[in-house]
């Protein structure tokens, strides 16, 4: 399903807050793209910052763009993004404890 861009946020880490028209908000993690052609100059993040909404999708002051589509698939919802992770314990608190001799 079609969805336009509606509003968009730079976010540290090379990431993306968008508003789709259906009202979802997401996150979209753009270091995938940055190795391949134009998009590498968005590695600048001064450059990066310049992402705004042209018609129904992203672009940057470059001239890079992603579709609407790759947007919002390539994407997670905010709530999604903002999960913690679980961390494991340090190896340390599964050792057996020792013996007194």
């Amino acid at each position: 399903m079609y969805f336009a861009a509606k509003t968009v946020q730079p976010l540290p880490g090379l990431k993306l807050r968008l508003t789709f028209s259906n009202g979802e908000q997401r996150i979209l993690d753009v270091t995938p793209w940055l190795n391949t052609g134009v998009f590498r100059q968005l590695r600048d993040v001064a450059l990066f910052n310049t992402a705004h909404i042209s018609f129904d999708t992203v672009a940057w002051n470059n001239g890079a763009d992603l579709c609407p589509e790759v947007l919002y698939d390539q994407s997670v919802p905010e709530t999604v993004a903002e999960r913690p992770r679980a961390v494991a314990e340090e190896p340390a608190a599964y050792a057996a404890p020792k013996k007194c001799v």
